[in-house]
């Protein structure tokens, strides 16, 4: 896939200040391709991704500091290798984390989503506290979309954030192509089976429709006050389905569906974090006043984006 080299000063360009008499940083690649990302994840163990987790960055332009939240069984560079540097390299202050575990070095966001959530909320107090920042933007990836709706929603965060940025959110649950009633009556018809699941990968079984935790968050109201909401989805997702069940309704809330923007976009669930539309759609969201539309002539392709 192709890689884009951009020549130039993140401080002239985007506004992110470099510590007194320090040399200015020279923008970094962006590369759209899950293959190098996952190539990357597995040379650097539990890494940061390219330009995320500078504790002494502040930006003038954007002084909401982006935090970064990947799916399951994914882990923060596999999930944010071409957006972390991207957002760096327009002005922002990037932060991830790996939450959930990480099994392997590798395999991420597995434990009980309110565990996770309580993980976000202790690395969002972090960074606002290194940067002196009053909010934050979330940037979430499957799993990334319900664990921040329970940050905001249970765990009080709201307050902490300004945006909410999601790419293929399973929000409301999947129902997995026609599995999730077969799981819901092994619930009731073998509950040791189903508690087995359960223990073995939690957060994947918390995101079938018919789950208690999926239950909990229904509860709560779609959209809350004085957050902004963009939602990024593509017709191909076969993990977060249905597609509808994604989308938030209410104020300042937007949902976009890729193909809507682009008809030769063919990402599915897991390329949109390496789709160069969608990617730009992110960009749209945090900062709608300088907005681009995106470029539609490289198509993105399943599983390894473009």
């Amino acid at each position: 896939m192709s890689t884009v080299l951009v020549v130039g000063l993140i401080g002239a360009l985007g506004g992110v200040s470099a510590p007194a008499g320090a040399q200015p940083v020279a923008e970094l690649p962006v590369v759209y391709s899950t293959l190098a990302a996952v190539a990357t994840s597995v040379q650097q163990h539990g890494a940061a991704p390219a330009g995320a987790n500078d504790w002494s960055c502040r930006s003038e332009r954007h002084p909401d500091p982006v935090v970064l939240v990947h799916g399951t069984h994914a882990n923060m560079i596999v999930n944010w290798n071409a957006l972390s540097p991207l957002l760096r390299n327009n002005g922002y202050c990037v932060f991830a984390l790996n939450y959930g575990g990480l099994r392997f070095g590798q395999i991420g966001g597995t434990a009980d989503v309110r565990a996770s959530a309580a993980e976000l909320g202790d690395f969002v107090d972090r960074v606002l506290a290194a940067t002196g920042a009053e909010k934050v933007d979330l940037v979430g990836h499957s799993q990334g979309g319900p664990l921040i709706r329970y940050y905001t929603g249970i765990l009080n965060g709201a307050d902490k954030v300004h945006d909410v940025v999601a790419l293929a959110p399973t929000y409301r649950g999947s129902s997995a192509l026609g599995l999730d009633p077969w799981v819901a009556q092994m619930r009731s018809a073998a509950p040791e089976l189903a508690a087995q699941l359960d223990a073995l990968d939690t957060a994947a079984m918390q995101q079938f429709h018919s789950s208690q935790f999926i239950t909990e968050l229904d509860a709560l109201p779609d959209t809350q006050p004085g957050l902004r909401y963009t939602t990024i989805v593509s017709r191909y997702d076969i993990v977060a389905t249905p597609m509808h069940a994604q989308f938030r309704h209410g104020p300042d809330a937007r949902n976009i569906v890729i193909q809507d923007v682009c008809a030769n976009d063919h990402s599915d669930h897991l390329a949109l974090a390496y789709d160069r539309t969608a990617l730009r759609e992110v960009l749209n969201a945090l900062d709608p006043r300088s907005a681009v539309p995106p470029d539609c002539a490289v198509p993105s392709l399943p599983y390894l984006g473009g």
